[in-house]
Formats: C-alpha cells, sequence, structure tokens
C-alpha cells in the first residue's frame, strides 16, 4: 500500500467533526489496513478509504463493511464479558498505560502540525520607508 495514494486527514472533514477527529480517524483506519490480524472485509474497507477508491460516508453507508465492524464490535463485546475480574483489572491497567503513550505520541505529533506556539521569532518585513528589494 506504500505506493499507493493516500488520503489526509481533511479528506475525512465529511465525516469528521473537526480536524483532530479527522485526524485520529485516518490514525484508526492505518492501524485498521496495517494489521494483519484484522483481515476481512474491515481490513478492506480500512485500504479502500484510505487509498481513497471510496469515501468514508459511502464505506459507512456499505452494508458488508459495517456487517464487517459490527461483527468485531460484538467479538470484543463477548471477550470482555467473558474475562475475570483478574484479566479485567489487567486491561484497565494496560489500556490505561496505552492511552496515556497515545495522549503523549498525540501531543508530540499536535505539536509538530502546528509548529510552534509561544516565543515566535519574526523578522522585519521588508518594504515599506526605508527598506525594499531592489532589483
Amino acid at each position: 500500500m506504500s505506493n499507493e495514494r493516500q488520503i489526509q486527514d481533511e479528506d475525512l472533514m465529511d465525516v469528521a467533526q473537526d480536524p483532530e477527529q479527522a485526524h485520529r480517524l485516518r490514525k484508526a483506519l492505518k492501524v485498521l489496513a496495517d494489521n494483519p490480524n484484522v483481515g476481512g472485509k474491515l481490513q478492506e474497507m480500512a485500504k479502500e478509504v484510505l487509498s481513497g477508491r471510496i469515501g468514508m460516508k459511502d464505506a459507512i453507508e456499505t452494508p458488508g463493511y459495517m456487517d464487517a465492524l459490527g461483527d468485531r464490535m460484538n467479538q470484543i463485546r463477548s471477550a470482555a464479558e467473558n474475562q475475570t475480574m483478574a484479566e479485567r483489572e489487567e486491561s484497565r491497567e494496560k489500556f490505561a498505560a496505552w492511552q496515556k503513550e497515545q495522549e503523549a505520541k498525540e501531543d508530540e505529533e499536535r505539536a509538530e502540525r502546528d509548529g510552534p506556539t509561544g516565543n515566535i521569532v519574526s523578522t522585519p518585513r521588508r518594504g515599506g520607508r526605508g527598506g525594499g528589494h531592489r532589483g
């Protein structure tokens, strides 16, 4: 998939409420597309959306893709319901650590994307009196 066109965050604004949500959605689609354990229609849908061959809105309205998403959600719910209390606690701890790591990564990505926010140093504009471009 690396040699295919890849959509950008902005391409998901038809379904996202803001640029941050679009960014998270694109990252989630990338995880689905790149994870060999996902497979099937769900992975196909992620790859199709990321390549721009189908829009996210169209993917949401495609019964086969939404059935695959529903099936995966049911598998996750079933697995969660069958956990012991010790497994649940371990899962919570792992999720909390993962979530903290993800938030740090997102903060770092946001800082890179948005550029510096404080102590912006700029040079005086050229032009006007006394300055200007000579040519």
